[in-house]
């Protein structure tokens, strides 16, 4: 029981990432690899400025700042620059090392004889976890319900037609990657706060176990409607938190997660493809086939009409 709730925790905490994962991804179709760096950035901003004594929901809120300004960096990169998105993410995640490490002084710094927010709390930190992320989650369905959230999905969709109606596709971009990059700095300061300690290598896979997560929710809770997209890479994230916990219960090697999540995305990418329908789709040819006949002699007879 212990290592579900542990896993439910975990996932809550990563389902921000999810989420700013899915508006990059899914929403903008941008690869943006800046995250891998957002993520420790968020970390490293809060536990600097825990260890001076400030307040720990200032150091959450300092460090969501901090993140979106990376993530404005990477459209700065993109849509001024004319660099490569992928480029473009590339190169904010080498300079966030650096930068990180600066912040921090260090490559590791303990938050243990210091104050934050889930440390001597009446409250479960599940609880505090789960109400700072259904907050997250209504205010971004409410934001995406918004004329900006909806120029947001249709740059995704396409450019021209948010051009032609006069709107700076580029400032939508970058608006669109700083929330992105918000929400995983969010998750990083989160973490940090909930493990104790902050480390320069914690964004180490973190886009691709963002994207997974991402995936496994799209694939699984997809074709219902009535779940909005929030909720899926909420769902998704906790299940692969899951998954991950399990595999570690069962004895499972530690060095073999990440091999295990790239199994988990290539075969939620397999599934999202409609590659295990082969035979569904061979069947409805085969049934088209047999009513061939019939739909020849139909067209005969009208013809003949």
């Amino acid at each position: 029981m212990e290592v579900i709730l542990n896993a439910l925790e975990q996932g809550l905490l990563f389902a921000l990432v999810a989420m700013g994962v899915y508006i990059t991804y899914k929403i903008l179709d941008f690869p943006d690899l800046s995250v891998d760096g957002t993520f420790p950035l968020g970390a490293s901003i809060s536990a600097a400025m825990l260890v001076q004594g400030i307040n720990p929901w200032i150091t959450i809120l300092a460090a969501t700042l901090g993140g979106a300004c990376a993530g404005a960096v990477t459209g700065f990169l993109h849509v001024k620059l004319k660099i490569s998105n992928l480029m473009s993410g590339i190169l904010v995640m080498m300079g966030l090392y650096s930068i990180n490490l600066r912040i921090m002084g260090k490559s590791n710094i303990p938050l243990f004889n210091t104050n934050y927010i889930f440390k001597n709390s009446a409250i479960n930190s599940i609880f505090i976890i789960l109400a700072i992320v259904i907050l997250i989650k209504v205010i971004l369905d409410l934001f995406l319900k918004t004329k900006t959230g909806f120029l947001l999905v249709a740059v995704g969709d396409n450019e021209q037609v948010v051009s032609s109606l006069g709107v700076n596709k580029n400032i939508v971009k970058v608006l669109g990657l700083s929330i992105s990059n918000a929400l995983v700095a969010l998750s990083g300061a989160l973490t940090a706060q909930n493990q104790g300690f902050s480390d320069i290598t914690m964004g180490t896979g973190i886009v691709v176990m963002g994207l997974a997560a991402v995936i496994i929710g799209t694939s699984i809770f997809g074709k219902l409607s009535i779940i909005k997209v929030t909720t899926l890479s909420i769902f998704g994230a906790i299940i692969y938190k899951l998954v991950v916990a399990v595999a570690l219960w069962m004895k499972l090697n530690p060095n073999d997660l990440k091999i295990l999540t790239a199994i988990l995305v290539a075969i939620a990418l397999a599934s999202n493809s409609g590659v295990f329908k082969i035979k569904n789709k061979r069947k409805r040819l085969k049934d088209n086939g047999e009513g061939g006949e019939d739909n020849a002699e139909n067209s005969e007879v009208m013809q003949s009409i």
